[in-house]
């Protein structure tokens, strides 16, 4: 996002305030190739709050299974927690959107009158590897059925 930014700011710079850059370039006109540099940063400014990218902590030491995160991007968000007895956990479900882009997981719990579901955890912004790694440990404290 920084990188996005000082490119667009760079251009700007150059092209109306320096006037180094000399239109038409490349046989495009000035406000065309602005709106172009523009729309790039756009779609990588808003891509992480469209995936619903999240910073995740999650620690299973001791007794709890916890998952910290908030929302990541320009307008970042509330800070959630989630903490279940290991002893308490029912499982958990992946849900996939967008060809695999969008991932989440929704964790169940056991209570005495069934079993609840939290909001989705979206796990977008994780490598593959620290996915599987995070899929592996949750399975691991999985009931057998």
């Amino acid at each position: 996002m920084f990188f996005a930014t000082l490119c667009a700011i760079v251009w700007i710079v150059l092209a109306y305030l320096i006037k180094l850059i000399r239109f038409p370039l490349l046989g495009i006109d000035d406000g065309i190739c602005t709106l172009v540099v523009i729309a790039i940063w756009a779609l990588i400014a808003f891509m992480p709050m469209i995936l619903n990218y999240q910073y995740i902590f999650y620690s299973d030491e001791g007794e709890k299974i916890i998952f910290r995160y908030f929302n990541a991007g320009i307008t970042g968000g509330k800070k959630n927690s989630i903490e279940i007895n290991k002893n308490a956990f029912a499982g958990f479900r992946t849900v996939s959107k967008y060809f695999g882009r969008k991932r989440s997981i929704i964790l169940l719990q056991k209570l005495g009158q069934g079993v609840a579901k939290f909001p989705p955890v979206h796990i977008s912004a994780l490598t593959k590897e620290q996915s599987k790694n995070l899929l592996q440990s949750l399975s691991s404290y999985c009931p057998e059925n």
